[in-house]
């Protein structure tokens, strides 16, 4: 394997962009859910004796090794190009998912999650990168938010194999099957996936004497994120996504073992996660079409706004047909927030810092990925978790929604700005 990843990168086939990274993404969306999924049976480990406290640590450390993963990819795919950053992505993240199974201490686990994590959080911004950039512009909100389907339709598995897989065969058969998968994607995207037209111009005006090496090129893609008027969104894009992603992996992590705490069976609790992840991938699906009809800004503003409101609603005790409409609704707007986040960054710079703003957005969005478990962790451990976990969970959501409404319209919200792509391909270094 690392022979062919090594090998020149082909030519590949536009068309399969998309599918390949959905496919990626997918498995990206596995990990999302699978530690919430396990984390009651965990909990219940004897050979473990996890508590909360500790339980929340290995979620952490996962979220740090992504947190890099994101950080760095800029730089990583400004040297070897998008195709072969994703390659590495999925090969390193299902490797060390796999060990996971086999982990003989949480000590052990905990570091097989750190380096799966460095993967994981490189595979996320390389996907959007290659797919905005193979999109037509006036549709990268719905390609980004139809990317990200394959996110929650990972999540929505994830959540479906716990119900049935668990109780028969014990929680490291999760790992397992979250593995498997890149066993096919890999050889996949090996023959079919192109790279970067950018990247390849680039290094063709490197080879030619007419451009700088990737390393300046790098420093010039990070001076985009501050240059030009975009410090104040930049420093808007990051605080959202602290927020969104916080309340992403917040949720995912400890949903069920909240609702539990609720006085809710366990497969019932496991349901509700189920649910909130069917309800992303229908956001995505009408986040995507919204914002490219009225505008991404409005768009972003309105989904936060809209998940604070259906968040603080869970509070509320319910029927279980009005409890599953809540954890629907919360779903809708929660997830697809933060990837129209995503979809916001990807419009509003330019393709030479596309990369490297999707990835610092990340990157920082990860850190609020790590707090997520962390304050899910506080407030089981306190024994406050239902009702107040939703009330600071609805109050971080509108916080995203004022960060957000900071950050400047987008160049393609306004057709008279859109001249950040057309910039001669051999000077971009993304």
């Amino acid at each position: 394997m690392t022979a062919a990843l090594s090998a020149p990168a082909r030519k590949g086939n536009p068309s399969w962009v998309l599918p390949l990274c959905w496919l990626a993404v997918l498995l990206d969306g596995f990990d999302l859910v699978v530690l919430g999924t396990v984390m009651p049976f965990l909990l219940k480990y004897k050979e473990w004796g996890l508590n909360p406290g500790s339980a929340s640590l290995i979620a952490t450390v996962g979220l740090i090794g992504m947190t890099i993963g994101a950080v760095t990819i800029g730089a990583i795919t400004d040297m070897i190009g998008r195709r072969k950053a994703l390659l590495i992505a999925v090969v390193s993240f299902s490797v060390f998912t796999l060990l996971c199974a086999f982990a003989p201490s949480p000590e052990v686990f905990g570091l097989l999650r750190f380096l799966a994590g460095l993967g994981l959080g490189g595979c996320l911004p390389t996907a959007i990168a290659l797919v905005t950039e193979y999109s037509r512009r006036e549709r990268s909100g719905s390609a980004t938010t139809t990317l990200m389907t394959g996110y929650h339709v990972g999540a929505v598995l994830t959540a479906l194999l716990g119900l049935e897989v668990i109780g028969r065969l014990g929680w490291q058969a999760m790992f397992v099957i979250g593995a498997v998968p890149a066993l096919v994607l890999v050889p996949l995207m090996l023959r079919y996936l192109p790279e970067s037209e950018s990247f390849l111009a680039a290094r063709a005006a490197v080879a030619n004497g007419t451009a700088a090496p990737a390393a300046s090129s790098g420093k010039r893609a990070a001076a985009t994120l501050f240059q030009g008027g975009m410090l104040r969104s930049t420093l808007a894009f990051w605080v959202t996504s602290f927020m969104g992603l916080l309340l992403v992996y917040g949720l995912n992590t400890w949903l069920p073992t909240i609702m539990k705490a609720a006085g809710y069976e366990l497969g019932k609790a496991l349901t509700l996660l189920l649910v909130l992840n069917v309800g992303a991938v229908i956001g995505l699906l009408v986040a995507g079409r919204v914002a490219d009809r009225n505008g991404i800004r409005r768009s972003t503003i309105i989904w936060f706004a809209a998940a604070a409101v259906f968040l603080a609603a869970l509070s509320i005790k319910l029927p279980t047909i009005g409890l599953y409409v809540s954890v629907l609704l919360a779903g809708i707007f929660v997830f697809s927030a933060q990837v129209l986040v995503y979809a916001y960054v990807s419009r509003a710079y330019p393709a030479a810092g596309r990369a490297t703003a999707l990835g610092g957005s990340a990157g920082v969005g990860r850190i609020g990925a790590i707090c997520g478990p962390l304050v899910g962790g506080w407030l089981l451990t306190a024994g406050i978790a239902y009702p107040w976990g939703f009330y600071v969970f609805a109050g971080v959501a509108a916080l995203g929604a004022i960060a957000v409404s900071v950050a400047a319209s987008p160049s393609a919200d306004d057709p008279s700005a859109v001249v950040a792509d057309q910039e001669p391909a051999a000077q971009t270094g993304a």
